[in-house]
């Protein structure tokens, strides 16, 4: 198995047209001096990163254009994985790679590619999804009302992330921007808000953080599983949320597995992101974590057990559409392991 510390970090940013990918780019690209960045852009993307960098001759994906701080820049004409296939032998060269994905609402393929693949997990591994967020107009895209009740791109991206750069705040009232705050959190309160002017992003905040592990799990504000659905119902209108469930007691293995097999069988794709930290029975002082996208999930022991004492708090994160707190917390508890060993109905 790779050492996860030897591998090349890969931030993925989302964000809509006018957010500031393009800007943010090009500070990487130009202007910071700490880091040796790999950019990825994919080919389309809504304007060239700008006249002078990505030449328009650039015809295959192995054609980088080396900046002068050390970065490099790659427009992706076809296959990610050829791209990342090309760049694997000169990896070491940089501190991280940042693909850019404009115009992808669900990154869950390019996840998937990267963590499946044996010629991609070798060599890299998903640091974080970052999406950024005009502050200014981010709520005009909320609002996007799409046929057939489903989810616009915007309410997605903001779902998927582990960091929203929440951008442009010199253009907004404080007022305004506590109000974008609160409506971001309503929708995925796990992820963490950057503030930023101009895509002036500090790096280490978004590089290299690791943010994309299934322990993060372990650091969800508490606050985060308290129940405040009244609360939710006066502010929280959107098609998608973020559900907290926690609870105290040893889990039956066998009974949430099947849980978990029948939850994502009918509902994968309402499912954004799942994160879990759990207790089994039978497993001693072995503490387990999970995080998904969809369908698909890690899952594995956590680095350290259930110390002595400790209370065995199961914890879920459910970032998804149409989630069902109630519904959810009732099915999870039904797995809870009791003696004589049978399971609710």
């Amino acid at each position: 198995m790779t050492d996860a510390s030897t591998l090349t970090p890969i931030t993925v940013i989302t964000g809509f047209l006018g957010a500031g990918k393009t800007t943010l780019v090009n500070y990487i690209l130009k202007e910071q001096k700490d880091w040796k960045i790999a950019v990825l852009e994919n080919e389309f993307g809504e304007v060239a990163i700008d006249d002078g960098l990505v030449a328009e001759q650039m015809d295959a994906p192995e054609d980088l254009i080396t900046m002068d701080n050390g970065c490099v820049c790659c427009s992706i004409r076809g296959d990610l994985i050829r791209t990342l296939g090309q760049l694997a032998t000169r990896r070491h060269e940089f501190n991280a790679i940042v693909l850019e994905t404009t115009g992808v609402a669900d990154p869950a393929p390019i996840v998937y590619t990267i963590q499946t693949n044996p010629k991609m997990s070798a060599h890299y591994k998903i640091d974080s999804i970052v999406c950024l967020a005009d502050a200014k107009h981010v709520e005009i895209h909320l609002d996007d009302v799409k046929p057939d009740g489903d989810v616009n791109e915007a309410l997605q991206q903001v779902a998927f992330a582990d960091k929203i750069l929440l951008n442009k705040l010199d253009l907004v009232t404080p007022e305004e921007k506590m109000r974008v705050k609160t409506r971001i959190q309503s929708i995925n309160k796990f992820a963490e808000i950057i503030e930023t002017e101009r895509s002036r992003a500090p790096l280490d905040k978004i590089l290299g953080c690791d943010g994309f592990n299934m322990e993060s799990i372990l650091t969800v504000d508490p606050d985060f599983f308290e129940d405040d659905d009244e609360n939710k119902k006066k502010h929280n209108t959107d098609l998608v949320q973020s559900v907290g469930v926690s609870f105290e007691g040893n889990l039956h293995s066998q009974w949430f597995n099947m849980f978990m097999m029948d939850l994502l069988k009918e509902r994968a794709a309402d499912l954004y992101r799942t994160k879990g930290l759990l207790s089994f029975h039978g497993q001693g002082n072995a503490k387990f974590v999970f995080q998904g996208v969809h369908e698909q999930i890690n899952f594995g022991p956590a680095k350290n057990p259930w110390a002595e004492g400790e209370v065995r708090l199961n914890k879920f994160v459910f970032i998804g559409k149409n989630l069902d707190r109630a519904a959810l917390t009732k099915s999870l508890m039904d797995c809870l392991y009791k003696e004589g060993g049978k399971k609710p109905e």
